[in-house]
């Protein structure tokens, strides 16, 4: 049998409702979740897929699955790395963030 895939979210009742437990069992999806009252975990994701949805697929309609998929792609390698501009990096993007850290490191 195929493995199942393990998705992970919070405690919020979407995700702790018989209709989303029948889902996951329906699509061979296995649940993952933080102990309560730990709401730092998904703090990075939450705000990444906010930007996703606001700055790239609301209102978009993708023909197939594999044409979003190049999209999100798309929009992850070619903005939100190399371009993006994060408060929180000083206003680097992250592939800058990165290379800045890296010389720090290496101490230059």
């Amino acid at each position: 049998p195929k493995a199942k895939v393990q998705v992970h979210s919070d405690q919020g009742s979407q995700f702790t409702s018989y209709e989303w437990q029948e889902f996951l069992e329906q699509h061979n999806l296995t649940q993952s979740m933080s102990r309560r009252g730990n709401c730092w975990d998904n703090a990075v994701a939450e705000s990444f897929f906010n930007l996703l949805k606001r700055e790239r697929i609301r209102r978009r309609k993708y023909k197939t699955r594999a044409e979003a998929r190049q999209d999100v792609f798309d929009y992850i390698e070619f903005f939100y790395n190399p371009q993006r501009k994060h408060v929180r990096n000083g206003m680097l993007s992250p592939i800058d963030f990165e290379q800045q850290q890296k010389l720090k490191l290496q101490g230059v």
